[in-house]
Formats: structure tokens, C-alpha cells, sequence
């Protein structure tokens, strides 16, 4: 890998006039998941849910129209534009950004219900959203989801084989950027084994010892 941080293309969400918002409790504050496209974020949270399904997974909301199979208020909360401007607006959304022209935030209400419950909750998203939830909730705790190597992770967004050459470079770009940032992070952890990495993020979240692990160059 090469080249220095840069930001994700993305537009970031406009500061909310809202405070901050943190868990008292470690074990029960917000851990934001973040990575490249390809690391395999769905799929180890996927896991992390059937490993401990009292945590609070957040709920995205969109502006993006409903694809089929998808039910309203389990894959996301589907809304139209002029709701979603509303809730950034009520400073009702924690992190927020616009991507291939549909908008896509996380509710602030319910994570903070959670945690006040005493839950731990785990949100997944992408880099800029992720340094939003940093501002909004500075103690959040950041986990970067890192492949094995730089050359796994090429080999998985290039065998899909559903994009043209000029979609996956973009890709490749995108994902040097975001590994790039990892420093940012309070934790990098490795997904060589979609179980394993969810039992060691699930180890981070209720602070049992766990060490952090670091990409292969």
C-alpha cells in the first residue's frame, strides 16, 4: 500500500448544534466498525450478532428506494429526502453521507436508548461516518476491519467479476485511502476467519483481553 490518508468520496454531514453524547461505562458504549469495501464488515457483524444478540445493531436510515426483500426498520429505515434533511437539521442523526446520489444515516436516539439501558451497540459504516461518530461521541471506540493482506483484499474485489475495470480500480482507490486512516483507530483487527474475527471483536466490546491485530504488509 502507498499514498497518504486522504478522505473518503463521500459528502460528510454538516455539524449538529447537538452535544456530544457518551457511555459511563465502557462495556456499554458505542463501537463503530469500519473498513474497505471487501474486508468483510457484513459478515463478521453478521457472526457478532449470532454471538451475542443483546447487543444493539443500529439500523441505517436511507433515501434510497427499498430493494426487494428488504423490510422497512430491520435493513434500514427508508425515508424521503426532505425527512432525512429533517432529522440532520433536529440534529437527529449522528453520522450522515450522500453516496451514488441517495443519503444514508445513523439514528441518534436509538443508540443512545441503548446504551443508557445499559446495552453495548455496534454500528457499521464508513470511514467519514465514522469520524462523525468520533465527534459526536468521543468515547466511542473505533475498530478498523483489516484484510489479511493488501494482495487478498485485491483479489477479492477483483474476482467478483460484476464491475468493469475502470469500477474496480475506483474501488481499489477508495480501499488504499480508508487502510490508510487506520491509525485513526483504537483497533485494528484482522479478518482472516469470519468467526474469529467476530469473537475477537466481541472480546473488545465487553473488555476482555484481546490484542490488537495488525495488517500484513
Amino acid at each position: 500500500m502507498n499514498g497518504a490518508g486522504q478522505d473518503y468520496p463521500v459528502s460528510r454531514g454538516a455539524d449538529r448544534g447537538s452535544e456530544p453524547v457518551t457511555g459511563d461505562d465502557s462495556r456499554h458504549r458505542l463501537t463503530v466498525v469500519s473498513g474497505p469495501s471487501g474486508v468483510g464488515k457484513s459478515s463478521v457483524v453478521g457472526e457478532l450478532r449470532k454471538l451475542e444478540p443483546e447487543i444493539y445493531f443500529s439500523v441505517s436510515v436511507t433515501t434510497r428506494q427499498a430493494r426487494p426483500g428488504e423490510i422497512d426498520g430491520a435493513h434500514y429505515h427508508f425515508v424521503d429526502r426532505a425527512e432525512f434533511d429533517a432529522m440532520v437539521a433536529d440534529g437527529r442523526l449522528l453520522e450522515w453521507a450522500e453516496f451514488a446520489g441517495n443519503r444514508y444515516g445513523t439514528p441518534r436516539e436509538p443508540v443512545e436508548k441503548a446504551l443508557a439501558e445499559g446495552r453495548p451497540a455496534v454500528l457499521e459504516i464508513e470511514l467519514q461516518g465514522a469520524r462523525q461518530v468520533r465527534a459526536a461521541m468521543p468515547e466511542a471506540r473505533l475498530v478498523m476491519l483489516m484484510p489479511p493482506s493488501w494482495d487478498e483484499l485485491v483479489g477479492r474485489l477483483t474476482g467478483r467479476g460484476t464491475e468493469n475495470e475502470a469500477a474496480v480500480q475506483a474501488r481499489l482507490a477508495e480501499a488504499e485511502r480508508e487502510l490508510a486512516a487506520a491509525g485513526e483507530f483504537d483497533h485494528r483487527l484482522v479478518n482472516a476467519d469470519v468467526r474469529e474475527a467476530a469473537e475477537h471483536l466481541l472480546n473488545l466490546i465487553t473488555d476482555q483481553s484481546a490484542e490488537d491485530s495488525e495488517p500484513h504488509e
